[in-house]
C-alpha cells in the first residue's frame, strides 16, 4: 500500500508543480514568490492532507504532525542536500533567500513551538505526560504569523514585471488540472496514513515514527523533485526557497488547519520537543551554510545528507528502545 500510495501522491504532485508553474507564469509572479509561495504550497499539500486526514478521520493528531515535523527536517536536510549534488556547480544562494526566507522560517519554527507551550500551560490536559489541548484561538496564532509572511511576499510582488511568454497558457485548464491533482493527492495521502498506522500495530510501535520517517519521506518526493529540477536548472534560488517555504507553510497553516477543522487537538509536548530541537538544529546549520559566502558546496550537500541518515539511525535506536529520549 505505501508504494501505491507513494506512487499516486508523487503523480498528483507532478501535475499540481506543472500547473502551479503556469500559473505563476500566467499571473506574473517574480521567481522568490513562486518557489516561496506558489510551488511551496502546491507541494505542501501532501502534508496539509496528512494533518487534516489524521486528525478528523483517525483520530490522531499527533501521527499528523510527526509527518509535517519529519518532512520539515527532510526539506531543511535532504532537499538542499541532494539539489546541490545534482547543481552543476556549488549551490547558490543571496541575501534575500537567507535574510528573510530562511530567518522568516525560524520565526515559523519559533511560533509553534511557542503555541504548543500555550496549549500545555493554558490548556492542560490530564496525564502524566505534558500534555496541552491545542483549540482554535491558539491555531490562529501560527496563522496570522502565516498572513504576515504572505503580506511580505505580495510587498516584494508588486514592483515585479515579467518577460515570460504565458501566450499558450489556458488558465482555466490550469485550474482544473490542479483541482485533479489535489484529489490524488488526498487519495495517496490517505493510503499513506493507514500504512503508518497498519505498521505501528504489526510492529508494535507507535504510528508517529512511521510517520515521521517513511510516510514525511514519501509526502516530501514532490518537493525534493521540484528543487533538484530547479538546480539542474541553474535556478538555485528558486530551490532553495521552495524547500524554505514549503516548511514554513507547513508549521503556521498545515498543523493549525487540523485544529481549526475538528476544534481541538491534544499535543504531547515533552514528544514534540526533542523532535523540534533537531528541526532547529537542522535549520541553523542550513542558515550558516547558506550565508557562508552564499553558496552550498558539494562537500556541505553531503554534509547535511549524513546528518539526515543520523537522524533516522535515531529513530531506529528509540524505536528498539535503546535510546529514550522522546519517551516511546
Amino acid at each position: 500500500m505505501t508504494i501505491i500510495s507513494t506512487t499516486i501522491v508523487w503523480k498528483g504532485s507532478e501535475i499540481l508543480e506543472e500547473t502551479s508553474e503556469k500559473l505563476s507564469i500566467y499571473y506574473d509572479l517574480p521567481n522568490i514568490v513562486q518557489g516561496a509561495m506558489i510551488a511551496a504550497i502546491g507541494s505542501s499539500f501532501p502534508e496539509l492532507s496528512s494533518t487534516v486526514l489524521s486528525t478528523i478521520l483517525h483520530n490522531q493528531f499527533e501521527l499528523g504532525i510527526s509527518v509535517i515535523v519529519g518532512s520539515a527536517i527532510f526539506n531543511i536536510l535532504v532537499i538542499p542536500g541532494i539539489s546541490g549534488i545534482y547543481s552543476k556547480e556549488s549551490l547558490e544562494s543571496n541575501k534575500e533567500l537567507v535574510y528573510k526566507e530562511a530567518q522568516f522560517y525560524m520565526l515559523a519554527v519559533a511560533t509553534l513551538l511557542l503555541t504548543f507551550s500555550f496549549s500545555v500551560i493554558y490548556n492542560p490536559a490530564p496525564g502524566k505526560e505534558l500534555l496541552g489541548q491545542l483549540n482554535r484561538p491558539l491555531a490562529f496564532l501560527p496563522v496570522g504569523m502565516y498572513l504576515i509572511y504572505v503580506f511580505i511576499q505580495y510587498q516584494d510582488s508588486m514592483d515585479y514585471e515579467s518577460d515570460r511568454d504565458k501566450s499558450k497558457i489556458n488558465p482555466k485548464k490550469s485550474w482544473i488540472l490542479l483541482a485533479v491533482s489535489l484529489f490524488l493527492i488526498v487519495v495517496g495521502v490517505e493510503g499513506l496514513l493507514r500504512a503508518a498506522i497498519g505498521l505501528g500495530e504489526l510492529l508494535n510501535t507507535p504510528s508517529f515514527i512511521w510517520g515521521l520517517t517513511v510516510i514525511a519521506a514519501a509526502t516530501s518526493i514532490s518537493d525534493t523533485f521540484i528543487s533538484v529540477k530547479s538546480a539542474k536548472e541553474g535556478n538555485a534560488i528558486t530551490s532553495l526557497a521552495n524547500a524554505l517555504g514549503s516548511n514554513t507553510f507547513d508549521l503556521l497553516v498545515a498543523i493549525p488547519i487540523g485544529v481549526l477543522i475538528a476544534g481541538e487537538a491534544i499535543v504531547n509536548f515533552g514528544r514534540a520537543s526533542p523532535l523540534f530541537g533537531v528541526l532547529i538544529g537542522a535549520t541553523l546549520i542550513l542558515f550558516v551554510i547558506t550565508r557562508t559566502k552564499l553558496e552550498i558546496t558539494k562537500k556541505e550537500s553531503y554534509l547535511l545528507l549524513l546528518i539526515y541518515v543520523g537522524f533516522v539511525v535515531w529513530m531506529v535506536l528509540e524505536t528498539i528502545e535503546l535510546v529514550s529520549l522522546i519517551g516511546l
